[in-house]
């Protein structure tokens, strides 16, 4: 079965579970993922996985994620975008007053995540909770979402025309753009929502590498575009995780695909000197026999190897 990563760039209007349709087609099957959601009204990469590939979901996903994105000050909406409701007005804050609070949202930070999100909340998305609830009830529900922790590595003012500001943000994984806006416009004496927003890179991923393919799928030639833009299961792809990569002989391809503990086998460079080699204390590891992708090993709370994913079929 085809497996591999592709990169969209996702397009606004749809979501990104909407924006899997015209790869589900292509491939034709349903073992199709993203590595982050985007929201609806947002653009940008994408990052998606198609048939066995969906299982390394995990390692694709920690990467940290930078954003442009448009603020539009003086008024807050109930999601926090433009597809929101007004709920709240305060005066337009200075360039100065602004740039005075953006370093505070910078380094390891606590932020409450949007009520219209996928945050579970007693079990329920977020956005569904919000959506089956009124008035003070809406009210309370947002006042018991819980602060979380996230890093954003710099955030900086690109152009101030008022009430917009466009702003580049590099940040770690699980951040909110909304929340940002939310805050630092109330920390400027002011309201804020995003009106626009773009994901330009996820990790070592860019936006220029993606491709801009409609979520409606409507060309005729989508498919073989996409089909064309797959990036196999490669050492090159792994090393992009920045995840190292092993050669395995046959014989040691056919323990792996048995399950024997990795631990027990002498791959060279991992557990037997000479050979390839991979950082002292790297983990994940990828191991490869010839071109094709055999296995993940990762290291265990005891240092010892073991299986993260295996292709079986190798």
């Amino acid at each position: 079965m085809t497996a591999g990563c592709l990169l969209l760039n996702k397009q606004p209007g749809y979501t990104s579970f909407e924006s899997l349709g015209p790869v589900k087609r292509a491939f034709a099957t349903g073992k199709v993922c993203h590595t982050g959601t985007l929201d609806k009204f947002a653009r940008g990469l994408l990052v998606v996985l198609v048939g066995p590939a969906v299982k390394l979901a995990s390692w694709f996903v920690s990467g940290d994620k930078r954003y442009r994105a448009v603020f539009k000050f003086g008024e807050e909406t109930d999601t926090l975008d433009p597809g929101g409701v007004v709920t709240a007005a305060a005066p337009v804050p200075s360039r100065e007053a602004l740039e005075g609070v953006i370093p505070r949202f910078t380094g390891e930070i606590e932020q409450v995540p949007p009520l219209y999100s996928a945050v579970h909340v007693n079990g329920k998305r977020a956005h569904e909770l919000a959506r089956s609830l009124q008035g003070k009830e809406k009210a309370a529900a947002d006042r018991e979402m819980k602060k979380r922790k996230v890093i954003v590595h710099s955030a900086a003012l690109l152009s101030w025309d008022p009430p917009l500001a466009e702003l580049e943000i590099h940040c770690s994984k699980g951040t909110y753009i909304r929340s940002l806006a939310r805050d630092m416009a109330l920390a400027a004496g002011s309201r804020a929502h995003v009106v626009s927003l773009t994901r330009t890179a996820v990790g070592n991923f860019s936006l220029a590498e993606a491709l801009d393919l409609p979520a409606g799928g409507a060309d005729a030639d989508a498919g073989e575009l996409l089909r064309r833009a797959l990036k196999p299961l490669s050492p090159e792809l792994f090393a992009r995780l920045d995840i190292p990569s092993l050669r395995i002989d046959e014989k040691t391809a056919r323990a792996v695909a048995h399950g024997v503990n990795p631990g027990a086998l002498r791959i060279p460079g991992l557990t037997a000197p000479g050979g390839q080699a991979v950082p002292a204390g790297a983990s994940p590891v990828a191991l490869f026999r010839f071109n094709s992708f055999a296995a993940l090993i990762e290291r265990d709370e005891k240092k010892a190897w073991r299986y993260g994913n295996v292709n079986a079929a190798c």
